[in-house]
């Protein structure tokens, strides 16, 4: 293939990938019922469920102006060749193999987050504070950003530093060599995520006794499995939405619960919630994910080692020979629709994985605390209650709502 039929694969891979996504989204903007679902209508009044619905409409309508600036800007640089350019433009200011792409992709990074900064402004202090969700000070915003731009320095760079050098010194063993290291960060990362990462923005503190810890521990104990790790979350400081979830392996096992859920949820509730998320633990669905990320990681480093090469590719970005940066970005276009496909099956697994952690709650909890929670949960968050199929087959991680609740039926 000649770099400039190349180009335009680049080209059509991100144009075709917009229009489904837009296709998608307009099915499920007709989907759209205006009646209340009557299995809510004990959670739900006919004016919340409203303001639901407008909230998922304003979401859209930010969605598709971002996606549709991202997509033409995207197509422009492609078309005119941009990449390369780029990459000549940061080899006068340094060519070394492992400072050059780092400035490379710095300077990406930056331009996409400054691309990106007016719609990050609108939607956490305009719609979000519209709709009664945002609690994000100004100062918040910028200081989350500062240290989101430190972690992905000392992070991302030093990964990305350190696969370059594997690259130039042990080139005939670079994608076993990258795949080891990054299955390596990324399960230490799942490890202390929890106990590392998240008290870098947010405050956890334990759960203090009380009714709800000796509760959750009872559980926990009847299911045999052993927790010390509780925390809470002042996810409050940012928004009234409410969430919980589990991390971490062995020791680091952890589960958190935000504050806002906490206030809005009975003991029993709380319980069945946590129960779910024990219910991925003791069903297994941490460790099948981690070994599909880790065989995920390995077949990537295979077919990116078979592409790192090739001057064409670099070519159809507008470069003469192949450089490691510009291939890695062809390499993310051109694996995208697979990336696309895998994301589907990966979603699918996952909604089983959630219907499998509910009936696990149901049965060693009970099933109707947990209908109710789901209820609540839905209503506080402005849930869709009714998405098209397609959308949920394509981008959905849960079942919604009501398919859960019917399920879960059969246990109550």
């Amino acid at each position: 293939m000649t770099a400039s039929n190349l180009q335009l694969l680049f080209i059509l891979i991100v144009a075709i990938g917009f229009v489904a996504e837009r296709i998608l989204q307009g099915l499920n903007d007709r989907h759209r019922s205006t009646t209340l679902p009557d299995r809510l209508r004990d959670i739900y009044d006919e004016t919340e469920y409203a303001r639901s619905q407008a909230y998922d409409k304003a979401k859209n309508r930010i969605g598709l102006l971002s996606s549709s600036l991202s997509t033409a800007i995207l197509i422009t640089l492609l078309a005119t060749e941009a990449f390369g350019a780029l990459y000549a433009w940061t080899g006068q200011w340094t060519t070394h193999f492992i400072g050059q792409p780092l400035l490379f992709f710095a300077v990406l990074a930056i331009a996409s987050d400054i691309l990106g900064m007016p719609f990050s402004i609108y939607n956490t202090f305009v719609l979000e504070e519209r709709f009664g969700f945002n609690k994000t000070t100004p100062k918040t915003f910028v200081v989350d950003k500062l240290k989101g731009y430190l972690l992905g320095a000392l992070i991302g760079g030093g990964l990305l530093a350190l696969i370059l050098w594997i690259y130039q010194a042990v080139p005939d063993y670079f994608w076993v060599l990258g795949w080891i290291i990054v299955a390596g960060f990324s399960l230490f990362f799942a490890v202390f995520y929890t106990s590392w990462i998240v008290p870098l923005f947010n405050k956890l503190t334990p759960l203090p006794d009380g009714d709800l810890r000796t509760a959750i521990e009872a559980f926990a104990d009847k299911v045999d499995f052993p927790l010390t790790n509780i925390y809470v979350m002042d996810s409050s400081k940012r928004s009234t939405k409410s969430n919980a979830y589990f991390s971490g392996m062995g020791k680091r096992k952890a589960i958190v619960l935000f504050d806002t859920l906490i206030e809005k949820h009975s003991r029993d509730e709380l319980v069945a919630v946590l129960a779910h998320e024990i219910g991925h633990y003791k069903r297994k669905h941490i460790q099948q994910s981690i070994v599909l990320s880790i065989v995920q990681t390995g077949v990537l480093f295979f077919l990116l080692d078979q592409l790192l090469g090739a001057d064409v590719v670099a070519q159809a970005l507008g470069y003469p020979v192949a450089a490691f940066p510009l291939n890695l970005l062809a390499f993310g276009l051109l694996f995208s629709p697979v990336s696309t496909v895998i994301g589907i099956a990966m979603n699918a697994l996952s909604r089983k994985n959630e219907y499998e952690a509910d009936a696990f709650a149901a049965e060693h909890f009970a099933a109707n605390p947990l209908q109710t929670a789901l209820k609540q949960l839905s209503r506080d968050n402005l849930s869709n209650l009714e998405p098209h199929p397609a959308y949920v087959f394509v981008h959905y991680s849960h079942p919604p709502v009501l398919d859960r609740l019917r399920v879960l039926d059969q246990y109550a």
